[in-house]
This record gives structure tokens, C-alpha cells and sequence, in this order.
């Protein structure tokens, strides 16, 4: 093995070479550099062992490093030390985040300023914008195809709005996240032109084959994303007659990380991100970096290898952000790129989709059986999470676990697939269909979360109870996401009842991407009927206003540990946060459209006594004959007193 990247004299020489002498021994980025880059540079030497290019590459990306320092403002630096005082302030109870498209949520990155008092207001401290580089023009993948890292889509303004807006929010207490697309660029990223041009330096950017031979090899184990859209995972150019691998779609051309020229290209790109002021970078598709033959070319260990290289990257540079992982695969993979060394915030896939099936069902088994094992990660880490995103609805959940309930894990994710789409006699939820895989029967769900449980159906009768029971599911779900433990996530819009969006159905760029129905515009009309006493939507935005203040007042919901309770009853889901120091808090919901009881005395080695205290509801009466009852969609957040 070479000995460039050995923890000894030519890792030294490197950062000799770069930062100079003794002059610069206290320098912080040097301090970090002689601490991470040993590891790094072993690390880099496992992914690439063989390739005779690696010296010469691990130079360049001490240089690149050394750069990205050098552009990382003062104001971010003292931000890196704070960060490193308080490496855990993600899993503060303060934190609660939202997601958005800034066209669809304020019109451009000047008018989102506008938008800071309200987010305030609500209690966001964490807001997750929507991809806002330079794209195509016309299909775009909602901005995930890629132009221009480095230059802000021209519609939502420039660079130093978006500057001055990472600035303002970082003043109002708002951290920002950015998504970092690093699996592929657009197809007209200058990478990419410079490769259709032939020039064999970005040639080999790419996955770019002669013909179809070892296109064909590879397909024969890998999954079809978007089979509706397109079938196979490669593109044929026609200017040259060859193929190029394009996981998602075919605009998006994959990244060659077998060539390590390409890992320290995308770490300038990264760190350009990191030194715009974002606390998180959003790891879009990271399951799919790394192509083995023979396997689905998915979760493959030089992925993760390749996570923990750009994390050492981002902690020598710009140590105040972490990464948050957007694995969305089976639960034991998620599990993979999570950790201290990898990604400090993770989405939760699998709680988001099992509260989904449990409000169709009226059932907690899977919720229990599967959260019970699945749901503890490492304490420096922190699950987001969220009940819908930008993207649709994926039911992965473990076959194994479903099994070992009697649960057929196909047959019920088409029975989930047609509740969700209004198909099933007696579903309340509206959505549509996505990317159905007519080989395989696969297909996941999109809709707004008040439409997907029932508001819009409700409000077309103008049933009333159906409706109070809308608002009841709506407050469920966000109740869970706001206490079970990590970081809670609103998709902007959620929190005002917002219902699917069909306008999209009109516009040819985007009539085939039916998770345009769940990104909707909040206009005016959207947010006086939130501010209009009386609508549901005012409800819905109080009641959630309600729980964010809850949750802010217990730091037990923040920095606390989750248990996951099993009750008797398979119609309620529980739970307990508890910290050294704390009271804890036992969090109890009814899934089903009717009265439930919890035994109470299942859990008296908790000390849960009768005078637990309801903090949603201060006002609600003791339990009593051991017994908790609760309405239909009730949840009730019990402060547990009399513990020894």
C-alpha cells in the first residue's frame, strides 16, 4: 500500500506543504487536519486500493481543504467552536424543524425573510430548504438534477440573498439545512458536457459504457426507481452511441466514485455548501454512491466507507455542520449510515410509514413490534422525524417483522397502497399513485398529510364528524412526531391543514411527477384560512402551536431517552422519555376511530400514579379505576410523579 496515505511522515509533509511551519502549530484547522487526516487517508486507501492516482488525488484534497478554510468567514469559525463545546445541540428540545420549496412557500430567498416571524411564531428552529441550485429548466426532479452547486437558480435569486438569508436566520435562532446532491449531477453540469465533448478527465466522471454489455450485467440485480417514468437504470446519447448509468432519471448522470478525482471534486462542492452558513447538509441518495457488480449496487460498504471520508472532510473544515442521512430503504440499512463518524441526524423512514399503516388499520402491532427494536440509535445521534417529505410514500417496513404477526409484508403494502389512494371501501384518504412497477406490483403513495387523513374527503361531504376526525388523525400524527424522541419535521403547509394540490396536473414539466400534489403553494387564501377562527385548518394550527410550546418546556422530550411501551391494547401506542434528572413523560395515543382504555397498572413500577399530570390538556380529569381512557385519535402527554 502506498505510503501516501499511511498515518506517518508523507500525511505530515502534506500539511507541512500546505499550512507551512511552526507558525501555524495552534492554528484550529491545522489542529484538526494532523488530528482526522491519518484516518482519512487510511480510509481513502481502503476505497482505492490499487489505483496508482491516489497520491496525486489525496494531495489535491489537502488543498481542497485548505481552501474551504481559508473561504470559511470568521463569523462560521466561531461558530465551529461553539458547535464543538455543544456537539450535541441537535438534540435539543428546542429543536423543530420544517422543509420547504422557497417558490411554493415565499416566492424567492428575499421574500422567505419575511417569512423568519412567522416561523418564530410557530417555533421552527431548524428549516430544511428545498434543493435551490441552478437546474434544467424543464424537468428537473424538483431541483435534484443539479447545474451549478455554486450558483443559485436564478428564479429564487442569488448567491448573496441566499447568504444574507443563512445570516438572518442564523440571528432569529433558525438553523439552516441544505441539500447536498452528490450521487449524481444534471445532465448539462459542465462535468457532464465536458464529458459528452469526449474529454476522457470527466469521461470518467461518469458511468459511461461503449455499448450495452456491462450496462446489461449490472441490470440484471439492480431496482427500477421510477419504472413509470422510464424502465432500466441507463441512458443511451445518441451524439456518441454509448449508455450512461442514471439511477433516478434520465437527466440524472451518476457519479463515478470508483475514481477518487471525483471524491475530491464533490468535497470542494460540499464545503462551498458548508461555508454558505448551513448547519445540516441533507446526504440526498447516499445508498446509491458506490456500484459493486452483481449486487443491486445499493448499501454497499465502500458507500459507508465513503460517508465516514466526507465526514472527516466536513469535521477538519467546517466541524459546525453535520450530516443528515436520506436513506430510504430497508430499516436495518437506514441503521448503516448512522453514527457519530457518519451521520449525526438520520430521517426515519420506517416511524413515518408505520404511522401511516396504524392510522389505516386502527392497529399498533407493527408500530410496537418493529419500533420496540428498530427505534434506539447511538445517543450522539438523532433520528428527524417526519410524517411526509417532498417525496412520496415508501412502505418499508421489515418483512420479518410483519411476519412474525401473521402479516403477508406484500399483500399488506398493496393493502396500504389502496388506502392511500381512496381505493379501499371505507378509506378516508385521498392520494395518488407513484411509480407503479407492473412486474413487481411495487408502488408507493403521495399526498398532502391533511388530505391523507381524510380533511379533504371530509370537507367535499361536509361531514362534520368526519371532519373532527380528521383534525383528530392530523394532531395524532404530529403529536408522535413531536415527542417520541429526535428531531420533529413539519412539511410547510402540514401545519395548516393544507390539502392536495392538483394544479400540477396542468403544467406538462411536472404532470408526471404525481408528488407534485403533496407541494402545494401556500398563497394567501391558504394562510388566512390557518388564521381564520373556527376552520379546521385554524384548528390544526393552533393545536400543533400548542404542542411545539409543550415540547419546549420539557427537556425531557429533547436530550431523553425513548422506551417504546407495549400495552394491552392493539389499538393504542406507547411510550415513555425519561432522563437522569427529569420527570418522565408517557406518551399515549388511540389509533382507532373509538374510546379506548389503557391499564394503567401494567405500569406502576414507572410510577405512574393517578395525579399524572396531561400536558396537553392541564384541564383533563385524573384516570381513574386504573383505567386511561381516551377519545377517539386522542393522545395524552402524562408527566409522571411519585417516582423513588
Amino acid at each position: 500500500m502506498n505510503d501516501v496515505y499511511t498515518p506517518s511522515g508523507n500525511v505530515q509533509a502534506l500539511v507541512d506543504r500546505e499550512l507551512g511551519g511552526a507558525e501555524s502549530e495552534q492554528d484550529p484547522f491545522r489542529v484538526r487536519l494532523e488530528r482526522y487526516l491519518p484516518e482519512l487517508c487510511e480510509l481513502l486507501g481502503t476505497i482505492y486500493e490499487g489505483r496508482s492516482d491516489l497520491s496525486a488525488s489525496i494531495s489535491k484534497l489537502v488543498k481542497t481543504l485548505s481552501e474551504g478554510y481559508e473561504n470559511r468567514s470568521a463569523r462560521l469559525r466561531r461558530r465551529d467552536t461553539v458547535r464543538l463545546e455543544d456537539e450535541l445541540w441537535y438534540r435539543h428540545e428546542n429543536m423543530v424543524g420544517m422543509a420547504c420549496y422557497v417558490d411554493l412557500f415565499a416566492g424567492d430567498l428575499k421574500r422567505l425573510h419575511d417569512k423568519i416571524p412567522y416561523l418564530r411564531d410557530l417555533g421552527i428552529t431548524y428549516l430544511h430548504l428545498m434543493p435551490l441550485y441552478k437546474s434544467p429548466e424543464d424537468e428537473n426532479d424538483g431541483g435534484y438534477a443539479v447545474t451549478d452547486y455554486r450558483t443559485v437558480d436564478p428564479k429564487l435569486g442569488t448567491l448573496e440573498d441566499l447568504q444574507s438569508l443563512a445570516g438572518a436566520l442564523d440571528d432569529a435562532g433558525i438553523s439552516l439545512v441544505l441539500d447536498f446532491v452528490f450521487n449524481h449531477t444534471a445532465d448539462d453540469h459542465e462535468w457532464a458536457q465536458a464529458a459528452r465533448q469526449g474529454d476522457p478527465e470527466y469521461v470518467d466522471y461518469y458511468w459511461i459504457f461503449s455499448d450495452r454489455t456491462l450496462p446489461d450485467a449490472y441490470e440484471e440485480n439492480l431496482r427500477e426507481i421510477f419504472p413509470q417514468t422510464r424502465r432500466g437504470s441507463f441512458t443511451h446519447l445518441p451524439e456518441t452511441d454509448q449508455w450512461v448509468w442514471t439511477t433516478f432519471n434520465s437527466f440524472q448522470w451518476d457519479l463515478n466514485y470508483s475514481n477518487p478525482a471525483v471524491f475530491t471534486a464533490i468535497v470542494g462542492e460540499m464545503l462551498f455548501l458548508a461555508n454558505l452558513g448551513c448547519d445540516v447538509l441533507r446526504l440526498d441518495a447516499l445508498a446509491f454512491i458506490w456500484k459493486d457488480m452483481g449486487t443491486s449496487c445499493e448499501n454497499r460498504p465502500n458507500a459507508i466507507r465513503l460517508i465516514q471520508a466526507f465526514n472527516l472532510c466536513l469535521r477538519m473544515v467546517a466541524p459546525a455542520t453535520v450530516f443528515k442521512s436520506e436513506a430510504i430503504v430497508h430499516p436495518d440499512d437506514v441503521a448503516k449510515y448512522i453514527g457519530p463518524d457518519k451521520c449525526r441526524l438520520s430521517y426515519n423512514p420506517l416511524t413515518m410509514a408505520l404511522l401511516w399503516n396504524s392510522l389505516a388499520t386502527r392497529k399498533t402491532r407493527l408500530l410496537n413490534k418493529s419500533l420496540t427494536h428498530r427505534f434506539e440509535i447511538d445517543d450522539r445521534c438523532s433520528w428527524v422525524n417526519y410524517a411526509r417529505c417532498h417525496d412520496d410514500i415508501g412502505w418499508t417496513f421489515d418483512d420479518g417483522d410483519a411476519n412474525a404477526l401473521g402479516i403477508n409484508g406484500a399483500d399488506h403494502r398493496g393493502f396500504l397502497n389502496q388506502f392511500y389512494t381512496g381505493q379501499f371501501p371505507g378509506s378516508f384518504a385521498r392520494g395518488l399513485g407513484f411509480q407503479y412497477n407492473p412486474e413487481n406490483g411495487d408502488c408507493r403513495v403521495c399526498g398532502s398529510l391533511a388530505s391523507l387523513c381524510g380533511l379533504e374527503s371530509a370537507l367535499e361531504a361536509a361531514d362534520e364528524a368526519a371532519i373532527e376526525a380528521a383534525i383528530a388523525r392530523i394532531l395524532l400524527v404530529h403529536s408522535i412526531l413531536l415527542s417520541i424522541g429526535g428531531i420533529p419535521l413539519i412539511y410547510a403547509g402540514d401545519e395548516m391543514a393544507v390539502l392536495n394540490d392538483y394544479r400540477f396536473m396542468d403544467d406538462p414539466g411536472k404532470r408526471a411527477d404525481a408528488r407534485w400534489v403533496n407541494r402545494p403553494f401556500i398563497d394567501e387564501d391558504v394562510i388566512s384560512r390557518a388564521m381564520t377562527p373556527g376552520t379546521p385548518q385554524y384548528r390544526v394550527h393552533q393545536g400543533i402551536r400548542h404542542m411545539i410550546r409543550r415540547r419546549k418546556a420539557m427537556p425531557v422530550l429533547g436530550r431523553g431517552k425513548t422506551r417504546i411501551l407495549e400495552a394491552d391494547n392493539v389499538h393504542l401506542f406507547s411510550f415513555l422519555r425519561y432522563a437522569e434528572g427529569a420527570l418522565p413523560v408517557m406518551v399515549v395515543c388511540n389509533f382507532s376511530d373509538s374510546e379506548q382504555f389503557l391499564n394503567i397498572q401494567r405500569f406502576d413500577q414507572l410510577g405512574l400514579l393517578k395525579d399524572a399530570e396531561n400536558l396537553l390538556d392541564p384541564s383533563a380529569t385524573a384516570p381513574e379505576d386504573g383505567n386511561i381512557r381516551l377519545k377517539p385519535y386522542e393522545v395524552q402527554w402524562l408527566q409522571l410523579v411519585g417516582i423513588a
